[in-house]
């Protein structure tokens, strides 16, 4: 029966032209390398080298056998490099980027996803803002990452769009509600806003600012809170609006805030959710499974809601 042995030996003899050569090259005794090639000819039923002074010299069916015995070791090397890969992770460490109010729609369940397939496996879920993780991807802190694209400029990076969600003004005040918020009425309304220690560069005050250019103002705020969770809560106590993606509204109001609700923007406004990494990476195992289930993830819960609640597909290029 042919073997993985006879091939080795085989290519071994073949590029030297001596099986002397051959054995020392592959650390066995000259005898055994023999051995294996008269096996393969008996197997194969043909001679594959005959012997000219102290080498050999390769027949016209040992030229013809030579790259398909270099594709066989090839794609067997491929495939333990391959279960290397795999197996180098399951018990190790899988680091993810991931911005905060990610954290609702993938956080838990993406670990979940990353356990069911490696018990073993140690999870760590890094970064709190967009552009801090960013800035991590690009010195090489971290593989890859799950951001709010509108806080993560392009540059040295990929950018792959996953989903984009709405943007939605939350009150405790019905008359808030009653119809779309303008640029004008933003202007004018008492916020609470999350993201305060990042307030410059946080993606949901961004558009705001963008939308608010037209006034010449600000969106002004009347509480600073560092977590979404602060915001909704004080929302429910009437003590100001806010602004938070819709998908966060959805998950938050019932329990936080149960008696405040949420109406679009006029225009309407998105946030669009990528996986990012270094343009010039050469993504691990780890990274590559953490991307896939992420995206399976995000795109799950936008097919699973639809297109005007509260996650819908992203069509931008990069």
């Amino acid at each position: 029966m042919l073997s993985l042995h006879q091939l080795t030996c085989f290519l071994a003899t073949y590029e030297h032209g001596s099986l002397t050569r051959a054995a020392e090259e592959l650390g066995y005794a000259q005898p055994s390398v023999s051995e294996q090639i008269r096996a393969l000819e008996r197997t194969l039923d043909v001679q594959l080298f005959r012997r000219v002074g102290r080498g050999v010299v390769p027949t016209t069916v040992a030229d013809t056998l030579r790259p398909y015995a270099e594709r066989v070791l090839a794609s067997v090397n491929d495939a333990r490099q391959a279960v290397a890969s795999v197996k180098s992770f399951e018990t190790g460490t899988i680091r993810f980027g991931m911005f905060g109010v990610a954290r609702l729609y993938a956080g838990a369940g993406l670990v979940a996803d990353v356990l069911a397939r490696y018990p073993g496996v140690r999870v760590e879920l890094v970064g709190q803002n967009s552009t801090e993780v960013a800035e991590d991807l690009r010195r090489g802190r971290l593989e890859a990452a799950l951001l709010a694209v509108a806080s993560a400029e392009s540059e040295g990076l990929t950018v792959t769009p996953v989903a984009r969600e709405e943007l939605v003004y939350v009150s405790a005040d019905p008359a808030h509600l009653a119809t779309p918020v303008t640029a004008h009425r933003l202007s004018l309304a008492s916020l609470v806003m999350p993201e305060t220690t990042y307030r410059a560069v946080d993606s949901t005050r961004i558009t705001l600012r963008q939308l608010l250019h037209e006034t010449g103002r600000n969106p002004t705020t009347r509480i600073e809170v560092e977590d979404i969770e602060t915001a909704v809560e004080l929302v429910g106590l009437g003590l100001a609006d806010t602004v938070v993606p819709k998908g966060a509204a959805v998950q938050l109001l019932p329990r936080l805030a149960p008696d405040a609700g949420w109406v679009s923007l006029r225009p309407k406004q998105f946030d669009t959710f990528a996986i990012v990494h270094r343009a010039d990476a050469v993504l691990s195992p780890a990274a590559r499974l953490m991307i896939t289930l992420a995206t399976r993830r995000m795109r799950a819960i936008a097919e699973a809601i639809g297109p005007d609640d509260p996650l819908a597909h992203d069509t931008l290029s990069t």
